[in-house]
């Protein structure tokens, strides 16, 4: 949803052997950054094919105040934590979930911001939440995200949960009738309700306790430590602030 002084193959080599990087030399370096594109507002790519969107504007601002280049590439879902462990990059700013199963295998920043759930069906259904109601229902909801870990953990034997390897494939399905209702992260639950009106949030949020984080490699210690002292900075200095509102009306880290 990077590296230590930041980043790749030598420099880790550097840092081990207690190497001392002048700010100049961090500078030079690059922090390799993987993000979804395809999870808006969050993170998507324009009309050029370039990777926009909060999860982005938040990794820029956090290489700037870390002071080293960064660049960003795009990585399926599904494919993202692999894709890490394999050193294809250096840290993954995607929306993703701190849960204990991820950090047997990566490591965490301090979050970001909090996410909760939210289910979203179409205005006028009179769907409801609650098992009786639910009963036989299609849900749909991302793979490997904690929205189809909820659904298949509180409601199973109980709904016909269908997975999609993007959360555009549910939007799409859940236009189409395919599927009774899909429960997502409220936050681009919320942008993609604007831009469909006949589409509206049911039932309360539902709050787990979920917190986003920025992973990066086991052993990157020094690197997560930067990522979190920067992740405060841009709080304290504005910066996150003039983010956070060029996407929502209201703050979105707690």
């Amino acid at each position: 949803m990077k590296r230590r002084s930041f980043v790749i193959t030598g420099v880790a080599a550097a840092m081990a052997a207690g190497i001392a990087f002048a700010p100049v030399a961090q500078a030079d370096e690059t922090l390799r950054i993987a993000t979804e594109g395809a999870y808006a507002p969050f993170n998507k790519k324009n009309a050029k094919g370039e990777l926009i969107g909060f999860d982005v504007d938040v990794a820029k601002a956090l290489c700037a105040e870390m002071k080293v280049k960064c660049t960003i590439v795009a990585q399926d879902w599904d494919g993202i934590i692999p894709g890490l462990l394999a050193k294809k990059y250096d840290a993954i700013v995607a929306s993703m979930s701190i849960t204990d199963k991820r950090k047997k295998k990566v490591a965490f920043s301090a979050p970001y911001y909090a996410n909760y759930l939210q289910f979203v069906t179409k205005k006028g259904s009179n769907f409801k939440t609650g098992k009786a109601a639910l009963k036989g229902k299609t849900i749909g909801a991302q793979r490997s995200t904690v929205s189809s870990q909820y659904l298949a953990k509180k409601y199973k034997g109980v709904i016909k949960l269908k997975v999609y390897s993007t959360q555009d494939a549910a939007w799409l399905d859940l236009k189409a009738g395919r599927v009774d209702a899909v429960l997502a992260d409220v936050y681009p639950s919320y942008d993609w309700v604007k831009k469909n009106p006949k589409f509206s949030f049911t039932g309360a949020k539902i709050d787990i306790d979920d917190k986003i984080g920025i992973a990066v490699r086991k052993g990157d210690g020094d690197l997560r430590d930067k990522l979190s002292k920067a992740i405060k900075a841009i709080r304290a200095n504005g910066t996150y602030a003039k983010i956070n509102a060029k996407y929502f009306p209201f703050d979105i880290y707690k």
